[in-house]
């Protein structure tokens, strides 16, 4: 469908008529003699006098050039434009920032992968997160790794591949061998006061007790509710074991449901991805669609086509010219064939 960006422009399609009905004619000036005997020569030579400015007066063909110019030119800057069909685009509308422990108790190998072999838990947790955040393309992912202190690994971005690669390359002993998940949550809070989302989810995952925060977890669930920040947190590994790796289920699920949010534990990979499957349903994608629709300006096909007249235009007074040419010699080859009367043949 073609459409004009500015279609009131085309009102000065009639400009030129108010222009001729306003204006004088112009009229061209030739050079002349001013002379006492000016009657007595124009008898003389019988040629007739004629008015010092004359009115130049254009052929069909000139006239119609000028036309199709102007329409061209009043078309063009009205942007004819073709509209293309309407496409939707999907916009993030979620923030999910996730927070993956590295303290050392990771190293664990009480997980099992496809192939019946044993990995620790951080390689367990990447590859259900992979999975995770592989579903998850209309949301904007945060990580946000954390042991002795908490580092952002990864800034919010819709480029899930780029997130993915940024997680892979994490490893044991990155952020040191405590567990500060409190301060983990301060650092996501900061991160979504920069962004204007409204829905923000952090999912925490860990597997101890808080040994080092400056920040107690459960003041940070409280700032993070005020900030409508939502927290899952997901608990890896036996809860009942002791000493370094001792885990503090109560404060999770404190700070889960301080904001609203729930609590999971995961004694194995096939809990885990459970775990992750439960906050997908929870949390299901959210998106703005935005349409619009394609537009490509046509305006020079007006040019275009006032230059295909004009070469038109061209290309006719050329081969009228070259016909005059060739058609006067013959018409001076009869004028000058002597005639020759039936008088003369008689005579003969």
């Amino acid at each position: 469908m073609i459409e004009l960006a500015h279609p009131w422009l085309l009102c000065f399609i009639a400009l030129p008529l108010f222009v001729y009905w306003l204006f004088p004619t112009y009229k061209e000036q030739k050079d002349s003699i001013q002379v006492p005997y000016f009657q007595r020569l124009a008898s003389l030579s019988g040629e007739e006098p004629k008015q010092g400015a004359v009115k130049l007066n254009r052929r069909i063909l000139q006239r119609a050039l000028l036309l199709i110019g102007w329409i061209a030119l009043v078309v063009a800057v009205a942007k004819p434009e073709w509209v293309g069909e309407p496409v939707e685009q999907k916009k993030s509308a979620r923030e999910v920032m996730f927070a993956l422990d590295l303290s050392g108790s990771m190293s664990e190998e009480d997980f099992t992968d496809e192939d019946g072999n044993k990995v620790n838990r951080l390689v367990a947790a990447k590859k259900v997160l992979n999975e995770f955040a592989s579903r998850r393309q209309h949301d904007r992912l945060g990580l946000i790794l954390f042991a002795d202190a908490p580092y952002l690994q990864a800034p919010f971005t819709e480029d899930v591949g780029t997130w993915q690669q940024l997680l892979n390359q994490t490893q044991l002993g990155y952020a040191g061998f405590k567990t500060t998940f409190g301060d983990a949550i301060g650092l996501a809070v900061n991160i979504f006061k920069q962004d204007s989302k409204k829905q923000r989810v952090l999912i925490l995952l860990t597997d101890g007790e808080d040994t080092g925060s400056m920040m107690p977890p459960i003041k940070a669930a409280e700032i993070a509710a005020k900030n409508n920040i939502k927290i899952y947190t997901i608990a890896v590994g036996d809860p009942s074991s002791d000493g370094d790796y001792k885990m503090d289920i109560p404060t999770l699920e404190k700070v889960a449901s301080i904001t609203g949010g729930r609590n999971f534990q995961a004694l194995n990979k096939e809990e885990l991805s459970q775990a992750y499957d439960a906050i997908d349903e929870l949390e299901q994608e959210l998106y703005e669609t935005l349409s619009y629709r394609p537009r490509t300006s046509l305006h020079y096909w007006a040019f275009g086509l006032y230059f295909v007249a004009n070469l038109l235009i061209a290309i006719i007074f050329l081969f009228a010219r070259l016909f005059s040419q060739n058609k006067a010699p013959l018409v001076d080859e009869k004028q000058n064939v002597p005639s020759t009367s039936n008088d003369e043949v008689k005579h003969a």
